[in-house]
């Protein structure tokens, strides 16, 4: 009569395992591309949100002082009273914001 052992440690076979990861990967290529597009999304609203901030507070500041302010922003920006923190960067590129010196508009 054969006696079974019950000292034998269970585990997970190979098949078991490889079954897992291939379940885990197939999650991974469903999952990924679509945070990635998220995050270009996200990037890009981010951008024209800031885009329309500037332009009114360019806007104000004409208003106010009855002068456009310089192309690359560095008289508005440094007057806390339009932005306090500073004027934001562009998130999709890393560059700063400046206007068209035709349209006073955001590039």
């Amino acid at each position: 009569m054969k006696t079974r052992n019950s000292n034998k440690k269970r585990g997970f076979s190979l098949l078991e395992l490889l079954a897992v990861v291939t379940i885990l990967g197939i999650i991974a290529a469903i999952i990924v591309p679509r945070v990635t597009v998220s995050s270009d999304n996200a990037k890009s609203k981010v951008r024209d949100h800031h885009k329309a901030t500037i332009n009114a507070a360019v806007e104000r500041y004409y208003v106010n002082e009855g002068s456009w302010p310089a192309d690359d922003l560095t008289d508005i920006g440094a007057d806390v009273d339009y932005f306090p923190d500073g004027i934001p960067t562009d998130p999709v590129s890393g560059s700063a914001y400046s206007l068209n010196s035709t349209t006073h508009r955001v590039n």
